[in-house]
C-alpha cells in the first residue's frame, strides 16, 4: 500500500512539472534590480517548489500539527495576516510582532523586521523553533515527516533521495517563497506604458515620489534596509527593533522598510500592527513623528500633506495591488497534491 502511495506521488509529480516546464520558474521583471539570491546553491525545479509549497500549507511543521506558515501569511492578504495586529502561534500564543508580508524575497539579503536572518533558505527555521510561534524544532520536524509516505515520494521527487533532511526541508520551503513574485499591479502596467493614471493617481504618484520614495524606493517598493520612522515605544512590547540583533546603538528603533506592495491588503500596518487605516499611517508622518537620535533623516523635516493630499497618495498606493499574485493558482492551497492532517 506504502510502495502506490510512493509510486502515485511521483506520477502526481510528473503531471506537474510536465505543465510548469512550459513556463520559465522565475523571471527578473523587466527594468528590476538582479535578485540578491544566489540561485546556483539552491537552482530552481518544480519538484522542489512544489514540495516547498506542500510543506508551507502543511501544520505538520508545528509541535502541535496546527500552525502552518500560511497560518500567518494568507495569500490573499499578500501572505501576511489582517486579523490580528500580532502573529498568533501554537496554545493560542501571541507573538511580539506583525507577520511580514512575502513576496519579490529574492531581492532581499536580511529577513524580520529586525534583520535577524541573512539567508532565505534559513528563515523558516525561526518561526519554526520560536516557542510562540511554531514551537518545534527540526529534528522533531523531520521525524515526523520522515514517517509520510507521501513526503518520502515528494522527498524522492524533488532530491533524488527519499531521506529527509533538514536543510532540504528548508531548501523546499525557500523555493516556493523565491516563486512570490509580485510584479503586475497597475502600476507595472503604466510602467510598461500599457496603461495610464487617472489624474488623482498620477499626482499622488508625483506626491509619493517627493516625500516616500527614498525610503520606499521603485520597484521594490522598499530600500531594503533599517529605519527609525519615528514610532514611539510600545510601552507593552518595548521592543526596539534591529538594535536587538547588531547590539549597535545607532540601530535603535530601525526596523526593516516594508515593501508597499499590495499595501491595500496588508494591513494592519507597522512592525506591531498598530495602525489598521492607510490614513492612519500617513496622519503618523505628517503629525505623529516622534523625534529621537536615530530618526530616519528623511523624516527629519516635517512631511507636509493636505488631507486632499493625502487621498491622492492612498489612491496611488492603490495601484500597487497585484490581483494576478494575490489569486495565482500556483501559489495557492496544494490540493492536489495532499491532505495536510494526514501524516501514513
Amino acid at each position: 500500500m506504502r510502495t502506490v502511495f510512493f509510486l502515485l506521488c511521483l506520477f502526481v509529480f510528473a503531471l506537474l512539472s510536465f505543465k510548469a516546464r512550459e513556463k520559465q520558474l522565475f523571471t527578473v521583471p523587466e527594468k528590476w534590480p538582479n535578485p540578491a539570491y544566489d540561485f546556483s546553491k539552491n537552482p530552481l525545479a518544480v519538484e522542489k517548489i512544489e514540495l516547498g509549497r506542500a510543506l508551507f500549507y502543511d501544520p505538520v511543521l508545528s509541535a502541535s500539527n496546527t500552525i502552518s506558515c500560511a497560518s500567518c501569511h494568507s495569500q490573499y492578504s499578500a501572505f501576511t495576516h489582517i486579523d490580528h495586529a500580532l502573529s498568533h502561534g501554537i496554545g493560542d500564543s501571541i507573538g511580539t510582532r506583525n507577520s511580514p508580508a512575502l513576496m519579490n524575497l529574492a531581492w532581499s539579503k536580511l529577513f524580520m523586521w529586525d534583520g535577524a536572518i541573512n539567508h532565505l533558505d534559513m528563515q523558516a527555521l525561526a518561526p519554526i523553533t520560536h516557542p510562540d510561534e511554531m514551537g518545534s524544532t527540526m529534528v522533531n520536524v523531520v521525524v515526523k515527516i520522515q514517517q509520510s509516505a507521501m513526503y518520502r515520494g515528494l522527498f524522492y521527487a524533488a532530491f533524488k533521495d527519499s531521506v529527509i533532511t533538514g536543510e532540504h526541508t528548508l531548501k523546499a520551503i525557500a523555493q516556493f517563497m523565491l516563486t512570490l513574485v509580485s510584479a503586475n499591479s497597475k502600476y507595472d502596467s503604466v510602467m510598461r506604458k500599457q496603461t495610464t493614471f487617472t489624474a488623482q493617481e498620477q499626482n499622488g504618484y508625483s506626491l509619493f515620489q517627493k516625500n516616500c520614495a527614498s525610503c520606499h524606493a521603485e520597484p521594490l517598493f522598499t530600500n531594503l534596509g533599517f529605519e527609525n520612522n519615528g514610532l514611539p515605544v510600545d510601552a507593552t512590547l518595548n521592543d526596539f527593533g534591529r538594535i536587538k540583533v547588531t547590539q549597535n546603538a545607532d540601530d535603535s528603533l530601525k526596523f526593516k522598510v516594508p515593501t508597499l506592495r499590495n499595501i491595500e491588503f496588508t494591513y494592519p500596518y507597522m512592525h506591531d500592527g498598530r495602525f489598521k487605516k492607510l490614513r492612519d499611517v500617513l496622519n503618523h508622518y505628517t503629525s505623529g513623528i516622534h523625534a529621537s537620535k536615530t530618526l530616519a533623516k528623511q523624516l527629519q523635516n516635517p512631511v507636509v500633506l493636505s488631507s486632499n493630499e493625502r487621498v491622492d497618495v492612498i489612491t496611488f498606493l492603490l495601484t500597487l495591488s497585484d490581483k494576478e499574485f494575490l489569486f495565482n493558482p500556483d501559489f495557492s492551497y496544494p490540493k492536489t497534491i495532499f491532505k495536510p492532517s494526514t501524516i501514513k
